[in-house]
């Protein structure tokens, strides 16, 4: 025997104002999240904001001195991709299961995010933690620059 009418009303009114006041609390937490991530060779730490933008960098223990440009470039080209990298897959984390189907309301399907469209493929693939687990990888700031040292 299936549910009257106004009982499954009442139950999607619900999960409607419940998932209305889980999102507004997710954008407030988004609003003020902000990740820091180190450059591999140690000598850069930048920051990005809750769009992604590049919100601080920091040169660390004077190391920029002995750097070439191109060294020192590509030090914080690498740092400020991992750091909006990592606030990326945050909020695709903190926003996942809004798309999700209820399971309260069947009619209440869910829908599908297009996270590689939204953010571009690298939120998608193996996060880096779990990358170096498996073995060395050549630092992603190697790949700038040429075989001397230029790019």
């Amino acid at each position: 025997m299936t549910e009257p009418l106004e009982k499954r009303l009442e139950k999607a009114m619900a999960e409607l104002q419940a998932a209305q006041d889980a999102v507004a609390r997710t954008e407030r937490e988004l609003r003020s999240a902000s990740f820091s991530v180190l450059s591999s060779d140690r000598a850069v730490r930048a920051t990005a904001g809750p769009q992604g933008e590049l919100t601080g960098i920091e040169f660390l223990e004077n190391k920029y001195r002995d750097m070439s440009p191109q060294e020192l470039a590509a030090s914080v080209l690498e740092a400020a991709s991992a750091a909006r990298l990592k606030m990326n897959r945050h909020v695709m984390k903190a926003m996942a299961p809004f798309a999700e189907p209820s399971s309260n309301v069947p009619e209440l399907k869910g829908f599908e995010l297009d996270w590689e469209r939204i953010f571009g493929p690298e939120v998608l693939r193996e996060d880096d933690e779990d990358a170096s687990r498996g073995g060395p990888a050549t630092p992603a700031w190697r790949d700038a620059l040429g075989d001397e040292g230029e790019d």
